[in-house]
């Protein structure tokens, strides 16, 4: 293979990324979009990197050390970066490229000014924008001036911000070159950024231009506010003059000065309306080309536009596919479910066949469209009470969308009616063998499951599964299922809502719904109080458990004195519980089963802090509270005017919401079983498929959808570059921040408290369980990480109810996500345990270790000096 040191822009396109690098990948695209122009210039390739490289003395003992760097230890990452970087600038450049370089300069004009800029292989990707990580210099004049920041170029792919970015991206510094772009240096009277998209939120029908006079660098560098634009269908519909006193030239010897601007252009546009235009369409022609909203650098000289770099927008959050150009408006899956982590494909792909709902992906996770709830006048009343029940930050999202009056176009109400919302549903008595039927009937359902799935393999299994998942749709469309979760949810707003008018007592209903009978995840956490009484009377048990680290510890255990019961308490809490795990909706997610270390600190702290029985005594406390605050409940509303009359309907309240409010739990624990049975059966599939040498990796078969799977089971082939994508796109996911509500725009609502009954400095959050708790911050991401002591209090991004074994020794809960009826909410109010949630932000906000007083009834926290 002949190496090729330099290539001209119009030589290059964008799948030559390994050669030029992204910065030179896209200038050669944008160099072939008609109408865009673009600096004239060159690439100097990656080969020529390589054979620098190539005589660097030592820099493979040093690019040895440095992956072996903590990315949060900046001064070793500091000293072993300049240490790099003095070894390549003191590599002289290779006679054949200096050569080609000094060619190309010459073919263009080497005694002209020119722009040196890196253009790193790992540079402004589709997934990761690595802008400004490695170096750019402006203005710079001769051959000898030009390879010498040629050299910086490359030198700068080691500069102590880039190689930070790699560590905590997980690149490896050897798979990353650098090339060098050299263009024909622009001397502009405007420059800036011009995003195809808005980057604040992310609508991808909104432009937003940042402006100022001179070089662009005094933007880049925060020397000056710039003039921002806003235009949308070719009309700037808001702006914001700065005023700019600075600006950066370029000097007539080479390099760059600061300069102060006249005063009477202190305030004037550095474009007109007209310009601004006229750039945002050569933005869209842009963005067409590459398929993506763009980041685009400009400059403007003698009223022609230059585009100097574009980059995709990494930081957007992507749009679900419909196929049609109809206004939408999706809500978040993962904030009702707790758990808005990216899904990886076969698990959004099993959720999606077995919802209740039809179910869009975007960006690894799961929304609802609610547009045609929202579009009837009488059904949106009703849905966004229902809504707003379960999460207000969603509500105000979706009214702010509303507000606007003309996204979502109002249609008729049908002659039937307004279409249901999810919360309808027929009555039920209070009658608690319909909870005992419907567990009867789900679990007998999930035996046959198991039974029959035994001797299904290959394409068969999965024709088993679509039949599966037809019965699973099925035990949840019980005619008393739905009736029976909104008969406990009900109640409880009921009861809230009236205790408050008529007692003026707030959040009543917390108290009467403790310890309240048939609450699988309340059982849950209990249960791993039993578990940890069997290991407490054996020391070497609990000293061994201390120092697991392997998943089959349990075959350990019984060599132990007391292992043979530990081991048997443990497997027989994993034969009741072990389908669950962080996460649970993605069934690709690894069970407690499959990983029991999970639970092994979990269990350590229930040694460590509880006494024997402690499971008992806690259930039958919460349930003596309940019956006493039903007493007085109705002993003060008997008091009232009409006494008797509100005192019997509490009381019925009161019946439904303990026979149902428990049941609330079961449909998710049932759905959790079924997916654990669904996932052996297909990692059995998957050993066979690596067997065959179909796929390297058991794994592999999480980056495929169901039936591209069922595909691969049927033909024994697989397509690794799909697979390969989509680990890539799983990575990129984990970056992104899914919004509460996201409209086909691409904007993405977070929605807002409107509040101003809480003190300075407080973080606002909804109410869930009543109290009031101060205690010591334990901010917790990773289940495994758990390290709790009585009274503290638990802060975390959310809880599913694999969350709960934890609740039973917490003193409060703070979480980012979750509603009134979120599963963290539910167990909270369950063990008594004041908790807000739905507080933005709050595991960054609160510190580990920092005191802090959560309002559980007020919906608040305060950080305590």
């Amino acid at each position: 293979m002949i190496e090729q040191y330099v290539l001209g822009l119009q030589e290059i396109d964008e799948t030559q990324l390994a050669v030029v690098g992204g910065k030179g990948a896209h200038l050669g695209g944008l160099s072939r979009i008609e109408g865009i122009r673009v600096p004239a210039g060159f690439c100097i390739t990656t080969d020529a990197f390589r054979r620098m490289m190539a005589q660097a003395p030592s820099i493979d003992d040093q690019l040895d050390r440095l992956s072996h760097l903590d990315p949060d230890d900046q001064e070793a990452i500091r000293a072993l970066s300049a240490e790099i970087r003095q070894t390549l600038e003191g590599v002289m450049i290779p006679e054949d490229v200096a050569v080609a370089v000094t060619d190309a300069l010459a073919g263009l004009g080497d005694q002209a000014a020119y722009a040196v800029r890196s253009s790193a292989t790992a540079e402004d990707l589709p997934t990761a924008s690595f802008a400004g990580q490695q170096d750019t210099y402006l203005n710079v004049a001769g051959p000898a001036a030009i390879l010498q920041h040629v050299s910086r170029c490359w030198a700068s792919l080691f500069t102590e911000r880039a190689v930070t970015y790699r560590l905590r991206n997980g690149v490896d510094h050897r798979t990353v070159h650098m090339a060098v772009v050299v263009q024909r240096m622009v001397f502009p009277d405007a420059s800036g950024i011009l995003f195809t998209a808005d980057p604040i939120t992310g609508n991808r029908k909104v432009a937003a231009v940042d402006a100022g006079f001179g070089l662009g660098e005094a933007l880049v560098s925060g020397l000056v506010n710039p003039d921002v634009f806003k235009v949308r269908d070719g009309e700037v519909v808001a702006k914001a003059i700065a005023a700019k006193r600075r600006a950066i030239s370029a000097l007539p010897t080479g390099g760059t000065q600061e300069v102060a601007i006249d005063p009477h252009r202190h305030e004037q546009p550095a474009l007109t309306d007209a310009q601004v235009v006229r750039l945002v369409q050569l933005g869209r022609r842009i963005e067409a080309h590459f398929g993506r909203p763009q980041d685009i650098e400009w400059c403007l000289a003698d009223d022609e536009f230059q585009i100097v770099q574009s980059r995709p927008i990494t930081t957007l959050f992507p749009i679900p596919e419909t196929g049609d150009a109809e206004n939408r408006v999706y809500l978040s899956v993962g904030h009702q479910q707790m758990m808005t982590d990216a899904m990886k494909p076969l698990g959004i792909s099993v959720w999606q066949l077995t919802a209740m709902a039809p179910m869009h992906e975007a960006g690894g996770r799961l929304f609802v469209d609610a547009t045609r709830q929202l579009a009837s006048p009488a059904g949106r009343a009703g849905f966004l009470d229902l809504i707003g029940r379960g999460d207000p930050l969603t509500r105000d999202a979706v009214e702010t969308v509303l507000e606007r009056g003309d996204f979502i176009p109002t249609v008729p109400d049908t002659p039937g009616g307004p279409p249901p919302t999810r919360g309808a549903s027929a009555a039920v008595e209070t009658d608690p063998s319909i909870v005992a039927g419907l567990i009867e009937r789900s679990e007998a359902s999930i035996a046959t499951l198991r039974r029959e799935i035994r001797t299904k393999t290959g394409p068969a299994l999965f024709d088993f599964l679509l039949e599966a998942f037809a019965e699973h749709k099925r035990v949840l469309t019980d005619p008393l299922n739905l009736p029976a979760i909104m008969a406990g949810m009900k109640a409880t707003w009921w009861l809230n809502d009236k205790l408050q008018e008529w007692l003026g007592e707030k959040n009543a209903a917390d108290t009467l719904t403790l310890s309240a009978p048939d609450n699988v995840t309340s059982e849950m956490g209990l249960a791993l109080l039993d578990v940890a009484d069997v290991i407490r009377p054996y020391p070497e048990v609990v000293a061994f458990l201390q120092g697991v680290e392997n998943e089959d510890f349990l075959d350990e255990l019984p060599k132990l004195p007391g292992g043979t019961e530990a081991r048997d308490a443990i497997d027989a809490y994993l034969d009741r519980y072990g389908m669950r795990c962080v996460g649970e909706i993605d069934i690709t997610r690894p069970r407690w089963r499959e990983r029991p270390t999970t639970l092994v600190p979990v269990i350590l702290d229930n040694v460590r802090n509880f006494e024997p029985g402690a499971a008992e005594r806690r259930f039958e406390h919460g349930r003596q509270e309940a019956q006493k605050k039903e007493r007085e409940v109705l002993t003060r509303l008997r008091a009232l005017s009409d006494g008797e009359q509100k005192a019997d309907e509490t009381k019925r309240m009161i019946d439904q919401v303990r026979a149902f409010i428990g049941y609330r739990e079961y449909p998710k624990y049932n759905i959790i079983s079924r997916y654990f049975v669904y996932k052996q059966a297909l990692m059995e599939e998957a050993e066979r498929l690596v067997q065959a040498d179909v796929l390297p990796e058991k794994e592999d078969i999480f980056y495929l959808t169901f039936p591209e799977l069922h595909d691969v089971a049927r033909t024994n082939q697989a397509d690794h570059r799909i697979i390969q994508e989509r680990k890539d796109a799983f990575q990129s996911y984990h970056a992104l921040t899914p919004p509460r509500v996201l409209t086909s725009d691409g904007e993405a609502l977070a929605g807002a408290y409107r509040r101003d009954d809480v003190p300075p400095g407080a973080l606002i959050g909804l109410p869930v369980s009543a109290g009031t708790i101060e205690g010591r911050a334990r901010v917790i991401l990773d289940m495994a990480q758990a390290d709790l002591e009585a009274g503290d209090i638990l802060v975390t991004a959310h809880t599913d109810p694999s969350w709960s074994p934890l609740f039973v020794g917490i003193a409060g809960l703070v979480t980012e996500v979750g509603g009134l009826m979120t599963h963290g909410a539910v167990i909270a109010r369950e063990y008594g345990l004041p908790a807000v949630v739905g507080v933005m932000d709050a595991t960054r906000l609160i510190r580990d270790g920092q005191r802090i007083r959560v309002h559980g009834t007020d919906g608040y926290i305060e950080i305590l000096p």
